[in-house]
């Protein structure tokens, strides 16, 4: 079966998606499976993290060596038959090991997927990388919808991620067999040798914190809103659910429609609109009295974190003071930092405040970004018009 070479790195994004999204979506069952509080949960949850950190600062040369299409290969399908392990594991340092691995080949698998729909994107002239992020987006949305049905049928862990896992391995397998490495050209060869590790300069810090902002919102929201609906509202698994599902399908409906309104408003207005957004949603989910209005702010969440992250990667790369891969570089690796630590650690916070006061963390910093924003470009962007 021919697919454009876009296509294949799309459905890549997707799968990848879908199969975390399958423990992110059961993350209560598994709460009860190991007998742990909120805290114990996240510091579960922190193995993955570790090992993402570790695999996004070291595994550049790695993929290099091995090409986009092995790493690939191993890391897509690697974390999938980790994650079917996860309904089977007996307790909490078991996970934590299990998903220690995962993180390391994440962490490779995120690097692998952005290096190479960039070279895709280079070689065709014009841009797909937020379609490939939507197509991240796309998968949380139809796993988390998935879920909410599953749980709300009764359907066990088990048997949920196994068939899920077992389809998405197949669907991975045939995608992967008949992929091509993009050609290296000579910019993105440069940005190979590139130093692994990049600390921000102060002039840089500005996007840096617009970036974590988003990160540690998409973070909370894929990690906690299930467990957040059920503890504070007690509503049936599929109504739980809905919080992840709204946040997905939000978050990939405004990646996949964003670019225009950038390349015409500017990014500095749609940054700040967004985080605005972001904000009122935070504080819906912390000040609800009624579920409907918390899945509301969970929706809001999802669209206004949701090409925050992408707009503050290209600003970074716009910079003249540094060569454009170190400063993009450094906003990625705080980014992560965030999107990995970030939410395990607000399990200490729901565990000792209060499930909803973790929510209520994450808005001085996206104030602090709304502050910061003028860090973006205030015109329409201008991109040059190339033939695919």
């Amino acid at each position: 079966m021919h697919f454009q070479p876009q296509f294949r790195v799309y459905i890549a994004f997707f799968l990848f998606a879908m199969c975390t999204g399958s423990l992110f979506s059961r993350l209560p069952d598994l709460q009860v499976q190991l007998g742990v509080n909120k805290a114990e949960l996240g510091m579960t949850l922190i193995g993955m993290a570790i090992g993402s950190l570790i695999s996004l600062t070291l595994s550049s040369p790695l993929i290099v060596r091995l090409g986009s299409r092995t790493t690939l290969a191993i890391c897509l399908l690697g974390v999938m038959a980790l994650l079917s392990l996860i309904p089977l594991l007996p307790s909490a340092p078991f996970v934590f090991a299990t998903l220690f691995l995962m993180g390391l080949l994440a962490g490779a698998l995120e690097i692998c997927l952005n290096v190479e729909i960039g070279r895709i994107e280079a070689q065709a002239g014009f841009g797909i990388m937020n379609r490939a992020h939507g197509c991240w987006s796309l998968g949380f949305f139809v796993t988390a919808i998935t879920a909410s049905l599953v749980r709300q049928a009764d359907i066990s862990m088990q048997m949920h991620m196994h068939v899920l896992l077992g389809l998405m391995f197949v669907i991975g397998a045939i995608t992967i067999a008949g992929m091509k490495n993009a050609p290296v050209l000579t910019k993105a060869g440069a940005e190979d040798k590139a130093p692994h590790f990049a600390l921000p300069t102060l002039a840089l810090l500005p996007l840096c914190i617009i970036g974590t902002s988003a990160f540690l919102i998409e973070g909370a929201g894929i990690d906690w809103s299930t467990i957040y609906m059920e503890e504070v509202f007690d509503v049936s698994p599929f109504i739980s659910g809905s919080g992840l599902t709204l946040f997905a399908f939000f978050m990939a409906l405004a990646r996949l429609t964003v670019d225009p309104v950038v390349d015409r408003l500017g990014a500095r207005l749609v940054g700040r609109v967004l985080l605005s957004v972001a904000a009122v949603g935070i504080a819906m989910a912390w000040l609800a009295p009624h579920p409907y209005l918390a899945l509301i702010g969970f929706a809001l969440m999802g669209a206004g974190c949701s090409a925050v992250y992408p707009m503050a990667v290209s600003a970074a790369a716009q910079r003249t003071d540094r060569p454009a891969v170190i400063n993009v570089a450094a906003i990625a690796q705080m980014a992560f930092v965030v999107f990995f630590l970030g939410p395990p650690l607000l399990g200490f916070v729901a565990e000792a405040f209060g499930i909803r006061n973790a929510y209520l963390v994450c808005l001085p910093l996206v104030l602090g970004s709304i502050l910061a924003s003028g860090a973006l470009p205030v015109g329409p962007a201008r991109r040059k018009k190339l033939a695919a």
